[in-house]
């Protein structure tokens, strides 16, 4: 008891009044550390193994499909599962699809995201713990709001950089997509009228467009397997504008849907909706030039008349500035 006595009046000695529950804190984070590996190394228990390959024949239907679903999944992950998954089957679709549109296809990419915020948040409050026992001693005691605050905001950081991060590969692949979106449209145009049907059409603009526009061609490519794998043609396309999130694509689905679906040309519509895909990046490009004036003036008040100011008015006031001084010297004689 007076040994805990003594440690505690120590630590409170060197680290201040929360001495003792930033120890605690730090102890409890290394804990954390050290068995979440563990966790992840455990073997599998015999008697669970036993039970699984005893399963009653009814579930053997489902348990291949749950074999299919799973299949290329991370193990060690799977044991978390139900920690690094949304339970709502609408929150942990909306979140694939998130990934999705930021590029990230892996089955394992919503696990993976929230694995990063969960290491990322303790990585910030270990450096916010740092922050207040290294680099705050010698200054002046902290008082406790102070120091939630310092511990508090680098986890805070850290658990919302994923979700900029994700937030920005969203934003980016979409202007990425927009951009060889017309390419892509001309490319297929040509393919549709060289004789090729739409699926022959579909791959070739994958294959040649990999090079100049990999995110789009990225998408053009998943389209390709999932008619190879006999997917319902209207329900890949619809996926395809969803998972691009971006609005001329979905109209593109849209055009194709109606044209197999009132038997006219497809390649009619392809060459009508490809002028207007061209028309409309040149109407882009014309409102980014007309951006640039205004945005050029701004910045050149900014940098150009501070220092004109300053040479144009500053002698003026360093005569006003000696004629002033000069005057009360002047009458103080």
């Amino acid at each position: 008891m007076e040994f805990l006595t003594y440690v505690n009046d120590m630590l409170t000695e060197q680290l201040g009044e929360f001495g003792p529950l930033i120890v605690v804190g730090v102890l409890g984070l290394f804990m954390i550390l050290v068995t979440v590996p563990l966790m992840l190394n455990q073997p599998e228990d015999p008697l669970k193994k036993l039970q699984r390959s005893n399963t009653a024949p009814k579930k053997e239907k489902k348990s291949k499909k749950d074999q299919l679903r799973n299949s290329g999944r991370n193990e060690n992950l799977e044991k978390f599962s139900s920690f690094l998954e949304p339970q709502n089957e609408d929150d942990l679709s909306a979140m694939q699809l998130k990934l999705r549109q930021a590029g990230y296809q892996s089955k394992d990419a919503v696990r993976f995201f929230h694995f990063a915020q969960f290491a990322l948040a303790i990585a910030g409050l270990l450096i916010g713990v740092l922050l207040i026992t290294v680099f705050s001693s010698g200054e002046e005691e902290l008082t406790g709001q102070q120091m939630a605050m310092r511990v508090l905001i680098p986890g805070g950081i850290g658990y919302f950089i994923p979700k900029y991060w994700i937030t920005r590969r969203v934003a980016e692949r979409q202007e990425a997509i927009t951009a060889g979106f017309p390419d892509a449209l001309d490319l297929m145009l040509v393919c549709v009228e060289a004789g090729q049907s739409m699926d022959q059409a579909i791959v070739r603009v994958a294959a040649e467009m990999q090079s100049s526009y990999p995110d789009i061609a990225q998408e053009f490519e998943v389209v390709a397997y999932e008619m190879k794998a006999g997917k319902d043609k209207d329900t890949v396309l619809r996926d395809f504008g969803t998972r691009c999130g971006v609005q001329d694509v979905s109209a593109f689905v849209t055009v194709m849907i109606q044209s197999a679906a009132f038997g006219t040309s497809i390649a009619e519509a392809l060459r009508v909706y490809a002028g207007e895909m061209r028309d409309k990046r040149v109407m882009r490009a014309e409102e980014a030039a007309n951006k640039l004036p205004t945005k050029m003036t701004l910045a050149t008040m900014m940098l150009t008349v501070p220092p004109l100011l300053i040479i144009l008015v500053g002698p003026s006031a360093k005569g006003i500035m000696e004629f002033g001084k000069g005057g009360g010297v002047d009458s103080g004689l």
